[in-house]
Formats: C-alpha cells, sequence, structure tokens
C-alpha cells in the first residue's frame, strides 16, 4: 500500500509561528509533526511514501532528506486545497492508498484500522467540530460532510484521513477531497467511516500546548548532556546531547530538552515542557507546561507558564508569562481561551516585561516594564 502525506499548507490559524516554516514542521515535544505521522505509517509497514510540499517547502525537503524512509517528494505549485494537492501526486499512485494531513497528529493503530479498507475515512469525536469537516454517518457509512457548519449536527469530524483507490481521482474537480466525497455518494459510492484510535490537531497556535502535552507522554528517558550532581530529575526526562544543567536545578518530567542547551543553576523545570536546541535558560527561572523553540534565550528570575515561544526570541530577566482568558479576534472568529503567550520568531523583550493571554508577532520588540495583552502585529514596537 502507498501513502500520500499532505505537507504542502502554511496553517495560517496558527500564525505567527507559520509565517518561517509550514504548520507540519511545527515542533511538539522537540519533533515535527510530520514525523509522528511518518512513524506511524512505517509501524504499519508503509514505506511507499509521496510527501506533497508546497509552502515553504525547503523546510520539509530538508527534513525528508534526513531520514532513512524512502520517501519521494512531489510539489504542489500553488495552494489550492487538499484535492489539487492529491492531484499533484497522482503520476506517483499505481495502487490503494492512504491519504494524510502532515499537521496532524495520529497513531499506528488507527492507521491499521483504515489501511484495509477500499474508500474510507476515518472519524473521530471533536468537542468543537465547527472547526472541521462534520460526519453524518448512518449504519457505518457516510451519508453527508458538512464542512465548519456554525450550527454542527454532530460532534463527529473528518480527521482528514483517507483509504482511496486510484478511482478517486476522477471525482477530484474541485479543489477539496470533500468535494470529491460528496461527489462520490451522490454518484452512489459507499464511503465507510471508522473511527479512529488516537487523534488530534491543532488549530490554533495554544493547541500546541496540549498536543505537546500528550506526545511528551511517549517520550523515553535519556541523559546525552551534564547534569551538575546536586540537580534533582523526577520522572521521563530527556536531555540532549552537549546541554548543560547547572548546580540545583529541578526538573519534574515529561520533560524534554534539545541539545546544546545551557540550564540553570537553580533554575525550574515542570511537567509538559519541551524546549529545543541551544536554548539558555538563565538562573532562577520557572518553566512549566510549554513549548520553548530553537535558540531562545530567557533571562533570570522569569516565570514562564502555559507559553509557546518561537525560534530566537531573546527575553530579558523577569519576564513573567500570565495565564488568563479573554476573547481574542483570529481571523473570521472571536475565541476565548486561556493561555499565558504565544510569541513568532526574533521577539525581543526588556526586563520585567508581563505577557498576558497573548499572541505576539514575529520581530517584535518590547520596551522595559510593558504588560502586553491581544493581538500584536508582525515587527511592531511596545513602547
Amino acid at each position: 500500500m502507498q501513502a500520500v502525506i499532505l505537507a504542502a499548507g502554511e496553517g495560517s490559524r496558527l500564525r505567527p509561528l507559520t509565517r518561517s516554516k509550514p504548520k507540519a514542521m511545527i515542533p511538539v515535544a522537540n519533533r515535527p509533526i510530520i514525523e509522528y505521522v511518518i512513524d506511524a505509517l512505517l509501524e504499519n509497514g508503509i514505506r511507499d511514501i509521496v510527501v506533497v510540499v508546497g509552502y515553504r517547502k525547503e523546510h520539509v525537503i530538508r527534513y525528508l532528506n534526513k531520514l532513512d524512509a524512502p520517501v519521494q517528494v512531489v510539489v504542489q505549485e500553488r495552494q489550492l486545497g487538499t484535492a489539487d494537492a492529491l492531484r499533484a501526486a497522482e503520476s506517483e499512485i499505481t495502487e490503494d492508498f492512504l491519504v494524510l494531513p502532515g499537521d496532524n497528529y495520529i497513531n499506528a493503530e488507527s492507521i491499521a484500522r483504515i489501511r484495509k479498507e477500499r474508500n474510507a475515512m476515518l472519524v473521530a469525536e471533536h468537542p468543537s467540530p465547527s472547526n472541521f469537516g462534520v460526519v453524518v454517518i448512518r449504519n457505518g457509512i457516510v451519508r453527508e460532510i458538512i464542512e465548519k457548519p456554525e450550527d454542527a449536527p454532530t460532534f463527529t469530524v473528518s480527521t482528514g484521513i483517507y483509504s482511496f483507490t486510484p478511482d478517486i481521482f476522477p471525482y477530484l474537480q474541485t479543489n477539496e477531497i470533500p468535494d470529491a466525497l460528496s461527489a462520490m455518494i451522490a454518484s452512489g459510492r459507499r464511503i465507510r467511516a471508522i473511527p479512529a484510535d488516537d487523534w488530534q490537531d491543532a488549530i490554533y497556535p495554544w493547541d500546541l500546548l496540549k498536543l505537546n502535552s500528550r506526545m511528551l507522554r511517549g517520550i523515553t528517558p535519556e541523559i546525552g548532556g551534564k547534569v551538575d550532581a546536586s540537580a534533582i530529575r523526577r520522572g521521563v526526562v530527556r536531555i540532549g546531547a552537549g546541554t548543560t544543567v547547572g548546580a540545583n536545578t529541578v526538573i519534574y518530567g515529561p520533560v524534554t530538552i534539545g541539545c546544546d542547551c545551557n540550564i540553570g543553576p537553580n533554575t525550574v523545570i515542570m511537567p509538559d515542557s519541551s524546549i529545543g536546541d541551544r536554548v539558555v535558560l538563565e538562573p532562577f527561572t520557572y518553566i512549566a507546561d510549554s513549548i520553548i523553540m530553537d535558540d531562545v534565550t530567557i533571562g533570570s528570575h522569569s516565570r514562564i507558564v502555559s507559553a509557546v515561544f518561537g525560534q530566537g526570541c531573546i527575553l530579558a530577566d523577569h519576564t513573567t508569562t500570565y495565564p488568563s482568558a479573554s476573547f481574542m479576534e483570529v481571523g473570521e472568529r472571536v475565541l476565548k481561551e486561556e493561555f499565558g503567550a504565544v510569541l513568532g520568531d526574533g521577539v525581543r523583550a526588556a526586563p520585567f516585561t508581563t505577557f498576558k493571554n497573548c499572541i505576539v508577532g514575529n520581530g517584535v520588540t518590547i520596551e522595559e516594564g510593558k504588560t502586553v495583552v491581544g493581538l500584536i502585529e508582525d515587527g511592531a514596537r511596545v513602547v
């Protein structure tokens, strides 16, 4: 069996994090999301894999070149939709195949459930069905797919994972795969609905925190760096090569720390935290339930909770993220969600900065002693 991974899209609702990389390459538990998809396929013995790239394609191609798996790459020249992306891979398809989004987590058991079905879709229950294609099912057969309805008739949604025969291609007349499925249903073709075992998507930036917590449950302990004898570790902790952990630092897993980091001394890292490569945590800093990407520096006496920091942020001493809930306009939706902060790449903050339930764009500069709330556009200066 073959598999087509769709990794051409930007993931615009995850901005500012996807300005510099596609959603499929966002790191969760220090691994790009697409890596979990490829692993699930390999665990099922599926090694004939086609990846469709497009937006910021060089990031995906660079990553795929490092893999041992024999992956074919095709390019969607313009990001017109999922059906258009699948058409880009048509010349590589010679047998029954799976289609999977490269920016959702899926486990191997879910793929095992659908791989032997012909013309089927993987479905799951979701508390916010209006963000997805809502699926109406009768006796295990898909009757209707309603894309992102305001009033969803059910909590069952499409995961975007399908099992197809090559007969699907004549139905790809528009730019979206659900339209092709609707055309197949209208013509009398049967599409089976298969419940997923474990699937998770990150629609908005703060959703990455829940996905990160989920993926950290699967890490294995490893100490590849140098940990001071007075440091305390509890639970599952993974530390990369070249990282130093200073005296009196306390780490409660699950936690993963990348390579060549400088942690502490006298820092505290609490569960559900992922820290990328070449990160500096200065003394007396506290991290909990957060994603800290590569090349971030966080000054001393800082408290970072429920935050996502993009690459290359430099935050001075006494930086605080303050989790709270407030209404926020994202795209065409007004949402209320509790989290601390989401920072894009290259944010610079002076001492005594407080981030409170905010999304801060790439390259933003913040002067000393400011409290940042709401949405801050790329390149802004907070004075």
